[in-house]
């Protein structure tokens, strides 16, 4: 391997061209995943990245991120202050102990319990949003004593087991991983819901705003509907916020603008910063009472690792400032403004945004012309007519203008 710098990378590169890197990823970590993108003639390999953009580490092409991975860059990549505070507790901080008290933790746990008003007072750590389902659905489960979960048809939470067992049957028959006592319904169908919650429910389990689904944030009064529903039977209401969460929609959570609170939050990806790898899911105390009794029933030897907790302190510092989410849900209203009398529908609450096209043919044609032109959304996996379009909540306004004129130039030609 040769130690080439790239033409267009910040960091070293072991490999000199795509081609070369490509051959050694397809013998050792994954060819179907290249396939799948080189059948569209797309050979991407992210180099340099600094707030809204990244660099083809090869060709050098620019795009605007719009995808975010799902959240992650919610603040764009390498934030200065995430970096500068994982940055001063290297050297100082580690993954540290699980099975000990944390000061940083702690802190962690008391600013997120605060963002719900503290009603869901513990905190459950982890490493990816599949893990930190599991957690949720285990607690639920323990707490009412029941086995049934509730979840959506076309929704997401994950693929290990339990969160992929509540995930659509593409994903979990593969795996021989359909689970007896979960069950889907109709998105945003208070009817089909509260036929499906009964005696034996132990919880329902819901995306803020399902992201693979396409983008649909609920109608007005369908989640205080499945709140009643869970309340009538003892059932634990779970909301999703991995992708919906820490500020995307002008609300810390999503949730919030549907006038309920849920006895189960799970967030991710965002909370990282895009820079250290950390979940957490969130609960009221009596929920939290079987793992208080049975603190070693559920473990994550890296779960709230304290570098990723000095990066998820810093990411709630920046969206908790005096205005941050007032201007997100400005920008959001000037992205409904100006890209209105598209061929598209703007599926949208705040910066949580989808591009609804009418056939999945002009979404995937509109998607490689955005491509072209230096934009980069992605498709929403189990509605391939939307496209999902999420820039950076940190986006200037004249970043904004450009974006708006890009989308604009590429679906008016």
């Amino acid at each position: 391997m040769t130690d080439n710098s790239g033409p267009f990378s910040d960091y070293p590169l072991p490999y000199q061209s795509y081609d070369d890197m490509a051959d050694v990823f397809r013998q050792y970590v994954s060819p179907g995943k290249l396939d799948l993108w080189e059948g569209f003639g797309f050979k991407l390999v992210l180099g340099k990245r600094n707030g809204i953009t990244f660099t083809d580490a090869y060709s050098g092409k620019e795009y605007i991120n719009c995808h975010v991975n799902g959240g992650c860059y919610n603040l764009g990549h390498n934030n200065p202050r995430v970096v500068q505070a994982v940055q001063e507790a290297l050297g100082k901080l580690d993954i540290a102990n699980h099975h000990f008290g944390s000061p940083l933790r702690a802190q962690l746990g008391e600013r997120l319990s605060a963002t719900t008003g503290h009603a869901l007072s513990r905190v459950v750590y982890g490493v990816s949003g599949g893990e930190a389902i599991d957690v949720a659905i285990k607690a639920a489960r323990a707490h009412t004593g029941r086995q049934k979960i509730v979840s959506a048809q076309g929704g997401y939470h994950g693929h290990t087991g339990l969160s992929l067992a509540a995930g659509d049957p593409e994903y979990r028959e593969l795996y021989h991983a359909t689970l007896p006592d979960f069950v889907q319904v109709p998105w945003d169908d208070p009817e089909a819901m509260a036929q499906a919650v009964d005696s034996n429910t132990a919880a329902v389990l819901l995306e803020g705003i399902p992201a693979t689904m396409g983008m649909c944030p609920p109608s007005e009064g369908y989640f205080q509907a499945v709140r009643q529903a869970c309340d009538a039977v003892g059932a634990a209401f779970i909301v999703d916020e991995v992708q919906s969460g820490l500020g995307r929609t002008g609300k810390i959570w999503s949730y919030q603008h549907d006038g309920i609170v849920p006895d189960i939050l799970v967030t991710g990806k965002g909370l990282s910063g895009g820079i250290y790898p950390i979940t957490a899911t969130l609960m009221t105390p009596e929920i939290h009472e079987i793992l208080s009794r049975n603190p070693t029933s559920h473990i994550s030897t890296f779960g709230g690792a304290e570098l990723g907790c000095v990066a998820a302190l810093a990411v709630l510092d920046i969206i908790e400032e005096p205005g941050f989410l007032k201007r997100v849900t400005e920008l959001g209203e000037r992205f409904e403004e100006e890209l209105h009398n598209l061929p598209f529908r703007l599926r949208r609450r705040g910066m949580f945004m989808g591009l609804e096209f009418e056939e999945e043919s002009q979404a995937f044609l509109t998607l490689l012309r955005l491509f072209e032109a230096g934009v980069f959304p992605f498709p929403s996996g189990n509605d391939r007519r939307v496209l999902q379009f999420l820039p950076p909540l940190t986006i200037t306004d004249d970043e904004a203008s450009d974006l708006i004129g890009r989308v604009q130039q590429v679906c008016t030609e």
